[in-house]
């Protein structure tokens, strides 16, 4: 699978380069990021990371469809607050969880006569994966090494250069579980949410 990733950015630079409608550029951002468990009442709080890396665009000529690929590294956060065992008081945990991540995106460009080199706005969707580079074990938890996403997001385009865009992600593998029980069966599990806004200049 990383192999495989890989050759579709690498194919999108090669056959960029032929182009005029190949760009690249340095991306940021930051994403808002939220668990969703199995188990009702676990849901984890809203908690803000960051993203940065770098991204590739090739465009169609004439008709404003798009393909991009971004090599990011993202810092996902998390909050929930649990019984202490011991204790029986709530105590609120946090954990973070960093990944580099590969978002391939399929975009369309909306071209309005006589501003479209001003401003241009777009709309996006496509899968994102993200491999694990942080530590599994977390407590009560252990993260998973692979997870992948859905994204879905609206952005513009400023000067043929500066993209800004925001999106959702929708998870659809597992992202982290809980420590298993004297059965060895985990006991909870949880999908991530999340939204980010970036910002990329594309030379």
């Amino acid at each position: 699978m990383k192999k495989l990733l890989v050759a579709l950015v690498v194919a999108l630079m090669t056959v960029g380069s032929a182009s005029a409608q190949f760009h690249w550029g340095p991306k940021v951002g930051f994403t808002t990021n939220k668990l969703h468990m199995d188990k009702s009442g676990l849901d984890s709080d809203n908690r803000t990371g960051f993203t940065g890396g770098l991204m590739a665009e090739v465009g169609v000529p004439l008709v404003g469809l798009c393909f991009d690929a971004s090599l990011m590294y993202v810092r996902r956060s998390f909050e929930y607050t649990a019984e202490d065992v011991t204790t029986g008081n709530d105590v609120t945990l946090k954990y973070n969880r960093d990944y580099f991540e590969i978002p391939v995106n399929i975009k369309y460009k909306i071209q309005i006569i006589g501003v479209e080199k001003i401003v241009k706005p777009y709309i996006f969707t496509g899968p994102s994966f993200a491999f694990l580079c942080s530590k599994k074990s977390m407590d009560a938890f252990k993260n998973k090494s692979f997870d992948c996403s859905w994204n879905f997001g609206i952005g513009v385009e400023l000067l043929s250069h500066l993209q800004v865009q925001g999106s959702y992600g929708l998870g659809i593998t597992k992202s982290v579980e809980s420590n298993v029980d004297a059965n060895g069966n985990s006991l909870y599990s949880g999908k991530d949410r999340f939204w980010t806004v970036t910002a990329a200049w594309l030379f």
